[in-house]
């Protein structure tokens, strides 16, 4: 006869355990797992069911809140998928000093550091939509949500350009690219202090890159490729030469030439 062997309290406790000695492969499994679904999301076209309005024409549902919704939330997948691969390395590096300085476990205040980043794009993701819906409203864009004039596209591609220049830009992009510098100087304990400082790095890398998101309206909001290269981009400029001062611009004078181009030929 079968007998089973009576339940033992400390097996309800060893995954917990596990996942307590093993937060890094926690951390970084989650990261993966949050970008691989926002990308497959993505590429399996979320948002594009929702009705959409012809160039030209402004139909009822254009302006409604579930349109409204549909389209935020497309920017909001569409701003993970680009943006958390190149905040990974300072969010495994506040894990690290995390596991250093506190004596329970890290993965609490990782998640709010986490948390707070991503919210900051969502609230990015509301002012893209309302200047998607203007866009459509005023027929600059199509139902392929990309520009119907190269007017437009050359106007965002200069203004990239140009702002690739600016103090601002480079005050953001260095903090982004100085994870160290700019963890260590604005850590705060506790899972509010973690949240608030995810709030800030969300703030710089929104400081450093809502210029280049904008071309999504030149290149197309749901144009996977294009997509996929505005995000290469970001993760070059904030890990490689193009982030230096003469990367940028070199980058910005390369946009605005292009720009030029594209008004030139319009």
């Amino acid at each position: 006869m079968l007998r089973l062997r009576p339940h033992h309290p400390a097996d309800v406790n060893r995954p917990i355990q596990w996942v307590a000695r093993h937060d890094r492969i926690v951390v970084v499994a989650a990261l993966g797992a949050v970008v691989v679904l926002a990308w497959g999301l993505l590429l399996a076209g979320t948002g594009m069911d929702m009705p959409n309005a012809r160039a030209g024409e402004h139909t009822a549902d254009a302006g409604s809140l579930g349109r409204f919704l549909a389209l935020w939330l497309m920017w909001a997948v569409m701003m993970v998928a680009m943006m958390l691969p190149s905040a990974a390395p300072t969010i495994l590096l506040f894990a690290a000093l995390t596991r250093t300085r506190v004596s329970a476990s890290p993965l609490p205040p990782i998640a709010g550091f986490a948390a707070g980043y991503v919210l900051l794009w969502g609230a990015f993701s509301l002012v893209a939509t309302l200047a998607h819906m203007a866009f459509e409203h005023a027929a600059l864009v199509s139902s392929a949500m990309r520009t119907t004039t190269s007017v437009l596209a050359g106007l965002l591609l200069v203004a990239a350009g140009m702002y690739q220049w600016t103090p601002l830009k480079h005050a953001c992009l260095r903090n982004c690219r100085s994870p160290i510098h700019f963890v260590t100087r604005h850590w705060r304990a506790g899972l509010g202090g973690a949240f608030r400082l995810g709030l800030f790095h969300g703030a710089y890398c929104v400081g450093c890159c809502w210029a280049l998101m904008s071309l999504l309206f030149a290149g197309g909001v749901m144009n996977v490729a294009w997509v996929a290269a505005l995000s290469i981009f970001v993760l070059l400029e904030k890990t490689t030469f193009l982030g230096t001062r003469v990367g940028r611009a070199v980058s910005g004078v390369g946009l605005v030439v292009v720009g030029a181009i594209a008004l030139a030929l319009r």
